[in-house]
């Protein structure tokens, strides 16, 4: 007789339920840290500061102090869903005469000249001050013990250092100071710590409680010390005396000063939507490459999907071409909306998709084809790569892919929250990785490398210009469902991430898959449009799959005219994601890469 007990489909791990609240991100000791501070009695924004800060200290090849962050926020008693632009913009010295004038074409994918101002303390301590109900000392202090005490290295950290170890030890001695404990790469599982940037930390904390008040005069006070006291001080001496080692081959000194610092905070917006049948999907606006994920339904809802098997050649087939599609109008007009008028209405209205839709065929495009909105857009040069790239498909997408001077592609961290009460958060903070510039010795992190997502070329939208927003590929997510907060959800990984969450979120809406088997279904990714990250070039019809895809679907593939990469079997994105449905709190994450990464819940 055949059993009935059990007969849903193998998921790598159960899709977790509960009332209370779930925390979901990339590393568990993170996870942990988002559970405790719901536990205590904190909401999901407070959860979600005290992840992000401990994140920074376990996953510092994926994130840094020194970087940028998008957040998306559904608040119950605002009763609207905001974005916190935390993308800092380019210095007031980054001018394209400037570095033109240093010899550039490209702005460098690592060192100073890669700078923009740091976003991430500024948009934690806003999140925490607009939405959250805890005190600075809350958040900060599981950070500062994991970084004072030690926390277990995982596999790919360690990997990381071990490929830039030479050029740290022969160009970025602060770095090598701090990664090469006894003057040797650490082992997978030590006990790494990194104390300067503890005391970096709870200086900051005995700065925000010395002078009295309550929570928000110690947020203010916190702020400052970060970006109009010892931390701005550091980093602007460091930019100014140094000669930084970079991926052109040759030192710059950087352009970032304190004065842009104290100029800069974080802004709150509306998202961007989209409404896809039952549910409303927010991104975060064209200064980030997430309304791709939007032009990408827009393209996908003229085709039947319902029905279709998630990893046969028609669903994959017909993800890619659209993803051709909106990926190149992402080259040709996003940029930052204050400085260039974005055409974003007609980019996601049904007229434009209509007309891009028919370019769709049952054969894969090799010709990178942006679209044409009168008196909008620039030109885009494309940048063919040269044979096979050391590429994300080749060592497990979504991973850091790191060369000898550091350039790294693709790498990140996520997390969704979303408490007993509703409150809902996802953000996939990023920059300042370890092997983007070196080690500020005072601080004990190094500066973010966001710049080199801007072209050096006059009159593109996303041109280089002081004061403006990179294109970033970083690309939280929400959806709303019948009106309705529904759903939240992410993942690391470049300009691969707005293929994976649009694949996820297909699988979940259209093959009714869980959230759990929608992350763990076998997924791919298209290498057909230029990379966002040095050295900007594309592989134009290029697929890559994970081994799992069937064979009869990549034959298939192939046949169509996809030229088809396979790689290992579970090495396409680090998905997490959770939803809310009356009482009920559901999550899943990610399985890929559990040893060499970390993989959260």
């Amino acid at each position: 007789m055949t059993s009935k007990i059990n007969p849903d489909p193998f998921t790598t791990r159960p899709e977790i339920e509960g009332t209370f609240g779930v925390v979901a991100t990339t590393h568990w000791i993170a996870t942990a840290v988002g559970m405790a501070m719901l536990e205590k009695g904190g909401n999901a924004f407070d959860a979600g500061v005290a992840t992000a800060f401990t994140l920074q200290v376990v996953e510092p090849h994926l994130n840094g102090p020194g970087g940028d962050v998008p957040i998306i926020v559904h608040d119950v008693k605002r009763g609207r869903t905001e974005v916190i632009c935390g993308q800092g913009p380019a210095p007031a010295r980054a001018t394209i005469a400037h570095y033109r004038s240093e010899g550039l074409d490209m702005v460098p994918g690592t060192g100073l000249l890669a700078a923009c101002v740091p976003g991430t303390f500024e948009s934690w301590m806003m999140l925490l001050r607009d939405y959250g109900t805890m005190r600075v000392r809350d958040v900060l202090e599981p950070a500062i013990s994991y970084a004072r005490d030690g926390y277990p290295l995982v596999e790919r950290a360690c990997a990381t250092i071990q490929t830039v170890e030479q050029l740290f030890r022969k160009h970025w001695p602060t770095s090598a100071a701090v990664y090469l404990p006894n003057d040797e790469v650490p082992k997978p599982g030590t006990l790494f710590t990194n104390k300067t940037l503890a005391a970096t930390y709870a200086r900051i904390l005995s700065e925000a409680e010395s002078g009295g008040g309550g929570r928000d005069a110690e947020i203010e006070r916190a702020r400052k010390a970060w970006s109009q006291g010892f931390v701005a001080e550091a980093i602007d001496k460091f930019c100014r005396t140094q000669e930084v080692m970079d991926v052109s081959g040759s030192p710059h000194r950087g352009v970032l000063s304190a004065d842009d610092m104290a100029r800069w905070q974080p802004t709150i917006e509306a998202p961007l939507t989209y409404d896809y049948g039952r549910y409303t999907v927010c991104k975060a606006g064209v200064w980030s490459q997430g309304p791709v994920t939007l032009q990408q339904l827009a393209l996908l809802k003229g085709f039947a999907l319902d029905g279709l098997d998630p990893t046969g050649p028609e669903f994959i087939h017909l993800q890619i071409e659209c993803a051709k599609l909106a990926f190149a109008d992402r080259e040709k007009f996003y940029g930052d909306p204050k400085f260039n008028e974005i055409p974003i209405a007609t980019l996601l209205s049904d007229a434009y998709n209509d007309e891009r839709r028919k370019l769709v065929t049952d054969k894969a495009s090799l010709d990178f084809i942006p679209g044409s909105v009168e008196g909008f857009g620039g030109v885009v040069k494309l940048r063919r790569a040269e044979g096979q790239r050391e590429a994300v498909g080749a060592l497990g997408a979504g991973e850091p892919t790191v060369g000898r001077f550091g350039e790294v592609r693709g790498d990140t961290v996520h997390f969704d929250i979303i408490d007993k009460a509703g409150n809902m958060v996802s953000s996939t903070p990023s920059g300042g990785w370890l092997q983007s510039s070196p080690i500020i010795p005072e601080l004990g992190f190094c500066l973010g490398s966001r710049a080199q997502m801007f072209w050096l070329e006059e009159g593109h939208p996303a041109a280089l210009a002081p004061g403006k927003r990179p294109r970033t590929t970083l690309s939280p997510t929400m959806a709303l469902r019948d009106g309705e907060p529904y759903l939240a959800w992410g993942s690391p990984g470049g300009d691969q991430q707005d293929q994976w969450i649009t694949q996820f979120f297909l699988r979940h809406v259209h093959c009714n898959l869980n959230l759990q088997e929608a992350i763990d279904a076998p997924a791919w990714h298209s290498e057909h449009f230029p990379i966002s990250f040095w050295p900007r070039t594309a592989r134009p019809g290029v697929l890559v799959v994970e081994n799992r895809v069937p064979k009869a679907t990549i034959e298939n593939l192939r046949e169509r005219g996809h030229i088809v990469e396979v790689g290992p079997d579970w090495s396409e994105g680090r998905l997490t994601a959770a939803s809310r449905v009356g009482r009920r709190r559901r999550a899943a994450a990610n399985p890929r890469g559990m040893q060499g990464y970390a993989a959260g819940r």
